[in-house]
């Protein structure tokens, strides 16, 4: 729906050079101050060339993280799901997730938040890390239902 509306708010296409500018127009279409700021920043990002989506897909895990991260509004665990979700990378272990720690704590029948140890076991299970992390989640579903 927001994202409809804000489409619709930017003429149709969420081309950069359309979204570099249109804070007002992200507001009235719903997205929060903080989300349309991201947008504009992400965009005039874009536009400049500091970020370069077009060729994003072809760089390591870590130089995706330090491209995106250098936007207002995207932290470490937002570029790492970029990563798993959007990309599809095999080998992302987003140890900042509360989930993948929780799944990882009841998957291997732990009391503490093993976000220290989750991160030294992860550095056991390449190339599969993503897969692993999807099952944390589902650990954590499994116990909520």
């Amino acid at each position: 729906m927001i994202h409809g509306r804000f489409v619709d708010a930017v003429g149709g296409t969420c081309a950069p050079r359309r979204c570099w500018r249109p804070a007002r127009a992200a507001r009235r279409a719903g997205l929060s101050r903080a989300k349309s700021s991201a947008i504009v920043d992400l965009a005039s990002k874009v536009v400049s060339g500091e970020v370069q989506l077009e060729r994003i897909g072809r760089l390591g895990d870590e130089e995706i993280i330090d491209h995106l991260v250098a936007v207002r509004g995207i932290g470490r665990w937002t570029a790492q799901m970029f990563l798993l979700g959007t990309l599809g990378r095999p080998d992302v272990w987003p140890t900042g997730d509360y989930g993948v720690r929780a799944g990882f704590a009841l998957a291997f029948a732990t009391t503490s938040c093993p976000h220290q140890r989750s991160s030294s076991t992860g550095r056991a299970l390449p190339p599969h890390r993503s897969a692993v992390a999807w099952y944390c989640w589902r650990a954590v579903d499994a116990k909520a239902s």
